[in-house]
């Protein structure tokens, strides 16, 4: 089992015994499991060197528990904690706004232990007899229902690319192969995946398909075909690989990228040139000769159009830009040159402030944000004004310690207020460099009452920039109601970034609200809001989101250099 595994197990205890009401435990399973997610070795060495005491929040009753799972691939004590619950309520608590109390609540009062009893009752109202349940909380789960039920069996772009990544680079290594690609909505950098697309061209087609098929995390094979083979692995995703000759690649790496409305509107201008377009090639229709299909450069190029990069490839005005030469240029991850939204061991993240700057100087930034939560997060361990000055002074030193490798900016991710006021006064986020402002409560405000809360805060003069703007979580939790377009005019006017919150669930701002940012003149922070060293990582998922987006360099902020960054900072680091 790996730390996932391992994390996934724990994690699922946590929910068990709270749906069983216990106190304490639940919180104490969680923290350990995220430790454990965030280790940077493999638990097993972990369990047979002895050392899992060493894990934060890893006691004794729990080393044993971890080593028994390691050891044995099985944990009796989960298996009866599962025994004791009907299993559809843990299906029930990945619906946004049903956690534990109301689950059992629900289950006690109505009978109801699957999504499916819950979606048929608040359809016919019939939580309405239940203590607390009136129309706006149905409207709030049947809302939170649609939320899981849109999602399905897709899994995040953050879980599927590495996943994608590894089968690609054991393929490699398996055989002699010339070209190999991602292909599908993972190459377009869609949030959500529904499977994995995997292109081989110029290779031996048999030898792939085998070394395919045996790859070690495979569960299942679907098919094992000449040129086409489909597995499930493990962890329940599905991954097909295909294999065409070399001179097909471009065309069928094009095709099988998709999307299925760019792919209808190219053959319709290979149609009107006198071509037929498919996943072999662009031939001349009358005579059949291919005209093009070795790179997707080729391809793009015989149809007059120039190459479109994939994340822009939905059919969403992207061939008429193409044809009017007015493709944007997209943000690059080379282009970013630093982190606006870090977490350290101050509040809920895991590393210190030196790991961060330590990772921030291997990635070659110029500068990096520390900002972790202000006070009223409570359950973040907030920093009140005293901590926060604190922290402001060690921030200043792990600056000193880097040499002048990189920019260390004292910043803060401040609460916004259900008033729009900010966690901490002007006196205290003056003396910052940095101000992120978040929603982190009252998320079901009325759509006026949030816009005006959210106004305020932008509008307030100490707002760098406006974190996960939209509040959303993917497959968990939807958008809170705002007017968007009028908090982005009220960013314009006071100069204020909008967020990509480069974290898996969130990617918030979404790629189509990044377009709308630059449509107002608004322009984009990115910040991996990471609470570990490996959470850095994630900054790519938010570059592909603003490359969706139609972003480019200038309209990122992270493209700045560090000898300007500052003056961009609404002049708090003069």
């Amino acid at each position: 089992m790996d730390n996932g595994d391992v994390a996934a197990v724990l994690y699922e205890i946590a929910d068990l015994l709270e749906l069983q009401g216990v106190a304490f435990k639940p919180q104490a399973y969680r923290r350990a499991a995220r430790n454990i997610e965030e280790l940077d070795e493999d638990i097993s060495k972990v369990v047979a060197d002895g050392r899992l005491a060493d894990i934060p929040g890893v006691g004794d009753a729990m080393t044993k528990k971890i080593h028994e799972l390691v050891t044995t691939g099985r944990l009796p004590y989960l298996e009866t904690l599962r025994s004791e619950l009907p299993p559809g309520l843990m299906e029930l608590l990945r619906i946004p706004d049903v956690g534990p109390k109301t689950a059992m609540l629900l289950f006690k009062e109505l009978g109801i232990s699957s999504v499916e009893q819950l979606k048929d009752a608040v359809l016919n109202h019939r939580l309405h007899g239940v203590k607390g349940f009136g129309e706006k909380t149905e409207e709030r789960i049947l809302q939170g229902i649609r939320t899981v039920e849109a999602k399905g069996g897709r899994i995040l772009l953050g879980e599927a690319l590495p996943v994608a990544e590894a089968y690609v680079a054991y393929l490699k290594n398996a055989q002699d192969i010339d070209r190999i690609g991602i292909a599908g909505s993972l190459r377009r950098g869609k949030e959500t995946i529904g499977d994995i697309d995997i292109l081989v061209g110029g290779a031996s087609p048999s030898e792939v398909m085998d070394a395919f098929v045996s790859y070690r995390e495979v569960h299942e094979v679907l098919m094992r075909g000449p040129t086409k083979s489909s597995v499930v692995l493990e962890r329940g995703l599905q991954v097909d690989l295909r294999a065409v000759e070399a001179k097909s690649y471009g065309a069928a790496l094009q095709y099988f990228t998709g999307s299925k409305e760019h792919n209808v509107s190219l053959r319709r201008i290979a149609a009107e040139k006198g071509f037929k377009l498919n996943e072999y090639g662009l031939f001349e229709r009358d005579s059949g000769k291919l005209v093009a299909g070795g790179t997707e450069e080729e391809v793009y190029g015989a149809l007059g159009l120039p190459y479109i990069p994939p994340e822009l490839r939905e059919d969403q005005g992207e061939i008429a830009a193409a044809a009017e030469g007015t493709l944007p240029t997209l943000v690059m991850l080379e282009d970013i040159r630093g982190d606006f939204h870090v977490h350290t061991n101050w509040s809920d993240g895991s590393d210190t402030i030196d790991d961060m700057v330590s990772a921030a100087v291997r990635r070659g930034y110029d500068y990096i944000a520390i900002t972790d939560h202000s006070q009223s997060l409570r359950i973040a361990n907030g920093l009140d004004p005293e901590r926060l000055r604190m922290q402001v002074d060690a921030v200043r030193k792990a600056e000193d310690a880097a040499g002048g490798k990189v920019t260390v900016l004292a910043g803060s991710e401040v609460d916004i207020k259900a008033d729009g006021s900010l966690d901490f006064p002007a006196t205290i986020l003056n003396d910052l460099d940095l101000v992120v402002a978040s929603v982190h409560s009252r998320f079901k405000m009325e759509r006026k009452e949030m816009t005006a809360r959210i106004v305020a805060a932008v509008s307030s003069g100490m707002v760098d920039i406006l974190g996960h703007p939209t509040g959303r979580l993917i497959g968990q939790r939807a958008p809170y109601e705002f007017d968007l377009e009028e908090v982005l005019e009220a960013a314009r006017s006071a100069g204020v970034c909008m967020e990509v919150n480069c974290f898996p669930d969130r990617l918030d701002l979404a790629d189509f609200h990044c377009r709308l940012a630059k449509q107002h003149g608004v322009r984009v922070a990115l910040g991996t809001d990471s609470h570990s060293v490996e959470h850095m990582a994630n900054m790519r998922l938010g570059v592909m989101t603003a490359r969706r987006g139609w972003l480019e360099k200038n309209n990122v902020l992270n493209t700045m250099t560090g000898d300007r960054i500052a003056g961009e900072l609404r002049g708090r680091m003069a």
